[in-house]
């Protein structure tokens, strides 16, 4: 990875008591797999990649411009993907939550950072490779959303850090 530029991305971090009380009912599941280090729990809302220092103000300054409302999140569904990331997600995403990340996405466009055609789907990632399986687990994280972030993913001695580079409030 290059000195001079850095891997991004739009997310809401999962605030430190309830990262702690998620990574406890995780563990509690005693599933195989790598379970995502407790600090870097959090939801994307937009993935940037790759991006050169030199484009870090005007991604900072982007996201100053977009006003969006505070919202609650309701986590109480557990999925997996075929890749093996098991995760947490909400069965009714909050319209602001939807919003919120349809607004980075079309002012990432527009500042010709290309982003992903899929649609977009709300989730906290819990763990890496984790095989597929019937899994008895009724989740029920409540979040007070009061702002959003841009993050860093930088390499670390145990797969990777991300670390909050700056804050905007919602609402």
């Amino acid at each position: 990875m290059p000195a001079d530029s850095l891997r991004l991305f739009f997310a809401l971090g999962c605030p430190p008591e309830l990262a702690a009380a998620i990574a406890a009912w995780r563990d509690q599941l005693q599933l195989p797999g790598r379970p995502i280090a407790i600090a870097n729990l959090h939801l994307t809302l937009a993935f940037i990649g790759q991006l050169p220092l030199l484009r870090l103000v005007a991604l900072q300054e982007l996201a100053a411009q977009l006003q969006a409302p505070a919202f609650e999140l309701h986590l109480d569904q557990l999925g997996r993907f075929r890749n093996g990331l098991l995760y947490l997600t909400p069965s009714q995403p909050p319209d602001a939550l939807l919003s919120l990340a349809e607004q980075l996405r079309e002012a990432l466009l527009d500042a010709g950072i290309s982003q992903q055609s899929r649609p977009y789907h709300a989730h906290l990632s819990l763990m890496r490779h984790c095989p597929m399986q019937q899994l008895d687990a009724s989740p029920s994280f409540d979040w007070s959303v009061r702002h959003f972030a841009l993050f860093a993913s930088e390499p670390a001695a145990n797969g990777r850090l991300y670390r909050q580079l700056q804050h905007w409030s919602l609402g």
